[in-house]
């Protein structure tokens, strides 16, 4: 297929999908989302043109990572826990990476080999102390001087994607931004606003500790006499009450990471379970304003 064609294949599914031809349960909250996540989508090609070499399409790489961004929203269930921004982010990503390796036109034998080659050239290198020649490294894997620089010249033309950097290095890690991306700055927001939702919900002595200790920044003797108990107490309610509050910003955010508790039938963890259900209630009515607010100024 042509870049042309492919190009146009590309737009036309864009079009479907902001359509919402492909996902045809779309709701006013799904196009806000698109809307307001349409600069996160700027700034993954943004930085994808970066790593990438010249000849790379911006506006193809803009057109998948836009179609993706509304399937996303289309697909999004809050329930499940994982801020918007963070889903669409990955799903925008992966598409720009399906977008890449459609066009990079290398297949895999060139790609094994040059990898054969690279790491010939570092075994070598740490031999002789020196980079090797193409014809010594030709020789240490049985290939003629002819094949070393024919596969050297098909992997520098097609070296679109070297996003990854191996298998085992994330994309996104790849990513080289002096500032914080989009998301980032979304998801810090996010654990903020958790966290101090989490801060009122805890129980009245777990959250003065907390408040006199980390915010008022009291010593800790000080803290004991207000609540009449000893130093060590103190600590021991602090130390509490910390768990309370990282795990249930995990269960709100990554609930893979809640520490599960040892008798889950027991009253401690049904009081946790009710402790992690008020905080996430909490937040959810203190969205609950914003967005009525956002819909009566047209905004939502």
């Amino acid at each position: 297929m042509s870049t042309h064609d492919h190009t146009q294949d590309r737009s036309v599914d864009q079009e479907q999908a902001l359509h919402g031809l492909d996902t045809p349960t779309g709701t006013t909250d799904s196009e806000q989302m698109i809307v307001d996540h349409m600069g996160l989508v700027g700034h993954i090609v943004r930085e994808t043109m970066s790593r990438v070499p010249s000849h790379v399409n911006r506006d193809d790489l803009h057109s998948a990572g836009l179609t993706a961004l509304v399937k996303a929203a289309h697909a999004f269930e809050a329930d499940r826990g994982v801020p918007f921004t963070r889903y669409a982010a990955s799903r925008v990503r992966g598409a720009i990476l399906d977008e890449l390796r459609q066009i990079d036109w290398a297949s895999r034998s060139v790609r094994r080999r040059g990898r054969d080659l690279d790491q010939a050239r570092t075994r070598l290198a740490a031999t002789l102390g020196r980079v090797p020649d193409n014809a010594e490294v030709a020789a240490s894997l049985g290939l003629t001087l002819a094949e070393v620089e024919s596969n050297d010249g098909d992997v520098a033309r097609a070296n679109v994607l070297s996003l990854q950097g191996g298998s085992e290095t994330p994309y996104e890690e790849m990513l080289v931004s002096t500032s914080p991306s989009p998301e980032a700055a979304v998801e810090h927001q996010e654990r903020l606003d958790y966290l101090a939702e989490a801060i009122e919900e805890l129980p009245e002595r777990l959250q003065v500790v907390v408040r006199e200790y980390f915010l008022a920044e009291r010593p800790m003797a000080e803290i004991a006499e207000t609540l009449g108990v000893t130093e060590s107490r103190v600590s021991q309610i602090r130390a509490e009450a910390l768990v309370l509050l990282r795990d249930a910003l995990n269960s709100a955010l990554d609930p893979e990471l809640v520490t599960p508790h040892p008798r889950p039938d027991g009253c401690a963890a049904q009081r946790r379970a009710a402790y992690f259900q008020a905080v996430a209630a909490r937040h959810a009515a203190t969205r609950q304003p914003a967005r009525v607010t956002a819909r009566l100024s047209g905004t939502a």
